[in-house]
């Protein structure tokens, strides 16, 4: 006898959360029709989220952006993950109606201590398939950024690796330049 698996749709997952399915301090997302329970935030997640969070709201001054902090974007029918940073183009209703959807997304960032081969193999192909065009995972143990760039059905065609004395440039802004040792904790040693 065959097993069938049944996905979990976007919809499905709302109704879920509206029925009260799940605890109000349980973090899951729903990946590829499936929920996912997102892993604890270490110390050095924390502090690099903050300071990451820190520089993209200077930088919404500046351009035409929103900064959006570990809230759903909707992806397809079958996803919504909650990124760490999702950078959006502005709504003048703030997103009050929908959450975004990718293609309201020009930057997301995952910020990995214990999660990176999940950020970028799982995430990465995900965020690739919807056609995000600019992915970063922020590796807080190895002090390191991982860009993912040319998105296609396979995943990125382009990754390219940043030490914390390297800077970048979103491609959506590609005259800011951001220090990657800025969105890092501080180095303590």
């Amino acid at each position: 006898m065959a097993v069938e698996i049944r996905l979990l749709t976007v919809e499905d997952y709302h109704r879920m959360k509206e029925a009260g399915v799940f605890h109000p301090e349980e973090r899951v997302e729903l990946i590829a029709g499936q929920l996912i329970q997102m892993a604890a935030k270490g110390t050095a997640h924390t502090a690099a989220l903050r300071r990451t969070n820190q520089f993209f709201t200077r930088l919404s001054l500046q351009v035409q952006m929103m900064v959006q902090i570990q809230d759903p974007i909707i992806l397809d029918d079958y996803s919504q993950p909650e990124p760490d940073v999702a950078i959006l183009r502005v709504d003048p209703g703030e997103y009050l109606d929908h959450h975004p959807t990718s293609v309201d997304v020009y930057l997301v960032i995952e910020i990995a201590d214990l999660s990176l081969n999940y950020d970028m193999e799982i995430k990465g192909k995900l965020y690739a398939q919807s056609g995000m065009t600019d992915y970063w995972v922020l590796d807080v143990k190895e002090r390191q950024l991982h860009v993912f760039r040319e998105p296609s059905p396979e995943g990125y065609q382009s990754e390219v690796t940043l030490t914390e004395e390297d800077s970048i440039s979103p491609l959506q802004f590609p005259t800011n330049t951001i220090p990657i040792g800025q969105m890092l904790a501080p180095n303590t040693y």
